[in-house]
């Protein structure tokens, strides 16, 4: 096994994706999370979603061996702004600029637009991974010094990454989300056995609803996807991106580009009402994952969103025998589709020592609060009680 240090090391940027190998790059990824891989990234910076005037320049942290095989790596970027990212800073930006600081441009280790947990110190199989952490964190603290920016932040990270981050010195920081979690479920109907007489009549209802409406649901994976399926869901994606953000970040070359390199990845669910196509939610599917990304419509109907988004979600993921569900930001809504609060993880460098203790003590107090408001929302999930499951056996 080897270990940085017993070999000649190099750490090295790269300002852009295409100038590092897939293989090597994958090598390091893996297989189990689609967002960090090389396709799925180098298609946000080849359709122009990521490059330095949208504030997302590459800047991505590599370490090599003498034969230039990479050892580990950190997709980077420096930003010019706190868009994008859904573990916000804004606030942190504010105090910093106001006591005189210039917060801007930093550093972010994160998949652009996409909150979902996943590596970020990523390491090659047969590489000691606790020292090549080191290495990667002690990289990402060594490029912003050399670069002169105020602070540097990992963004859902897995919880082993995050501490041994926090170890190595960087802020640690928590936040939520729902994730439904599948406890060996076979069928859909396995899963609503699982809950509350009242909380199981209202999802069937809500589904019901659909079939009455005349709306018919697919799902498309693989080469099935055509650029006719990726055109209709960039409209819905557009509707729904304008109203709710303003500008929506993607384009529809990168959905096309997604197809072409990662479809069979890709579960698009579809809705249709007499034939055409009206609604749609992108799923990205990983080793034992069901992603939920981007959904969008172009008609309201009601319970749509539950439908399209939460309910077809977690009947594929029990049909390809997945562990969970992620359905990306908010939504203590989805507690009552079965979703539960689980924590998500940052670490954060911060240059200057008087801010850097000033948000340390913060987050102490963050976390705290976090931890009681995962406690109190999980009594409100909508699984049966002990009395209640012992009544129905």
């Amino acid at each position: 096994m080897s270990e940085p240090g017993s070999e000649s090391i190099t750490v090295r940027v790269a300002g852009a994706l295409r100038d590092v190998p897939a293989a090597e790059w994958d090598a390091c990824a893996g297989d189990d999370n689609p967002f960090v891989s090389h396709a799925f990234l180098e298609a946000l910076e080849a359709s122009g979603c990521v490059r330095a005037n949208t504030g997302w320049a590459p800047y991505h942290l590599l370490v090599q061996d003498d034969d230039e095989r990479l050892l580990g790596c950190v997709p980077l970027y420096l930003k010019g702004h706190s868009q994008g990212e859904f573990i916000f800073d804004y606030g942190w930006a504010d105090a910093y600029e106001r006591a005189g600081g210039k917060y801007y441009p930093k550093l972010l280790s994160a998949v652009p637009f996409t909150p979902v947990t996943g590596p970020r110190l990523m390491v090659r199989p047969g590489i000691d991974r606790a020292a090549m952490h080191d290495q990667l964190t002690a990289g990402l603290v060594a490029v912003a010094r050399q670069l002169d920016v105020s602070t540097v932040h990992v963004n859902f990270a897995p919880e082993d990454e995050w501490r041994h981050m926090g170890a190595f010195g960087l802020l640690q920081r928590t936040d939520q989300q729902f994730h439904w979690l599948n406890d060996g479920y076979e069928t859909f109907d396995d899963f609503l056995a699982s809950l509350s007489s009242r909380k199981r009549k209202n999802i069937r209802r809500e589904r019901q609803a659909i079939v009455e409406a005349g709306l018919e649901i697919e799902i498309i994976s693989g080469p099935d996807i055509t650029e006719e399926h990726w055109e209709h869901f960039y409209r819905f994606y557009m509707d729904t991106g304008s109203r709710k953000w303003g500008r929506p970040y993607l384009n529809l070359q990168f959905f096309k580009m997604l197809g072409e390199r990662m479809a069979d990845r890709v579960a698009l669910v579809m809705c249709r009402r007499e034939g055409q196509w009206i609604a749609g939610a992108l799923n990205l599917m990983g080793s034992d994952c069901l992603y939920g990304r981007y959904w969008g419509c172009v008609e309201d109907h009601r319970f749509l969103h539950f439908e399209v988004c939460y309910y077809q979600a977690i009947e594929h993921a029990i049909r390809l025998g997945m562990d969970r569900v992620e359905a990306g930001a908010q939504g203590p809504h989805k507690i009552a589709r079965g979703y539960r609060p689980v924590h998500v993880y940052s670490a954060h460098w911060i240059a200057e020592k008087r801010f850097r203790d000033a948000v340390e003590d913060y987050l102490q107090h963050e976390r705290r609060e976090v931890d009681d408001n995962i406690e109190y929302l999980a009594e409100f999930a909508p699984f049966r009680k002990d009395d209640e499951a012992r009544a129905g056996e």
